[in-house]
């Protein structure tokens, strides 16, 4: 089949950016998306001109490298499928695909439709981990765990940090990530001592990156590959309001002033 392509160029991230057109007339709709784009960027090749820059590495939708926007929605128009897993078969013959990166301050594009993601890595610095030291390892069952809680962990744990939240938020919020990876060792018991502060810091973080707040939208928990749901920013918000008024020494200042 026939795919017309606008895809975003950008050199750098002073260059102001613009789409350019491309045409690919034989595109097979048991393609990947990813492989589409490489058919695009040999054909590129052979004309020496450059290639369209995208980011990738698993291509099994685990690592959430692959995250752009397409036709508007990130990943693209099917639901819990990253870019890298999405097939040609979702197009029509004929049809017309814009092809964007994430679209937010915090995501400075790198080149073409690659982003710098290393806020929401420092995020994760800020606090995403469990620094108590349990010297040797206990058993698999020393530590019950109700097992709708372990799911519930399990269900947080699935965010793969590809920053589709972000790109579909209306204000660039990063909650529904953040509030993932504060919930996944929230939830568990390895992860009560350090509750407080995990929250108070990585919350913390996430301001200082520059990412909107949210409005509750809702957008985020429709665009996310792994379905991650709305109550995890609830959860988040419990944690972060209880730890104001039980340990406000794990909360930044200028949170107490407000």
């Amino acid at each position: 089949m026939k795919i017309t392509l606008h895809v975003w160029r950008q050199s750098d991230a002073k260059d102001k950016g613009h789409f350019e057109k491309y045409v690919h007339p034989n595109v097979s709709p048991d393609s990947s998306f990813l492989e589409m784009l490489d058919e695009v960027n040999e054909d590129l090749l052979s004309q020496n001109k450059e290639p369209i820059a995208f980011d990738n590495d698993c291509r099994e939708g685990i690592c959430g490298a692959c995250g752009m926007v397409i036709n508007g929605a990130p990943h693209g128009p099917q639901r819990l499928t990253t870019t890298c897993q999405l097939h040609m078969r979702k197009f029509k013959d004929g049809d017309e695909v814009w092809i964007e990166p994430w679209r937010a301050k915090a995501f400075p594009v790198i080149r073409d439709l690659i982003v710098d993601r290393g806020a929401m890595d420092r995020i994760i610095e800020a606090g995403g981990y469990i620094s108590i030291n349990t010297q040797n390892a206990q058993d698999a069952n020393a530590l019950p765990i109700p097992k709708p809680v372990a799911d519930k962990a399990m269900d947080a744990a699935t965010c793969i940090g590809c920053g589709a939240c972000v790109a579909a938020c209306p204000n660039a919020a990063a909650m529904l990530f953040t509030s993932a990876k504060v919930s996944h060792l929230g939830l568990l018991p390895q992860g009560q001592p350090e509750r407080a502060r995990r929250v108070g810091n990585m919350v913390a973080q996430m301001e200082a990156e520059g990412f909107g707040g949210c409005t509750n939208h809702g957008d985020c928990a429709e665009a996310c590959p792994k379905g991650i749901g709305l109550e995890f920013i609830a959860r988040m918000n419990r944690d972060f309001f209880g730890a104001m008024l039980k340990s406000p020494d794990h909360i930044p200042a200028r949170w107490k002033r407000r």
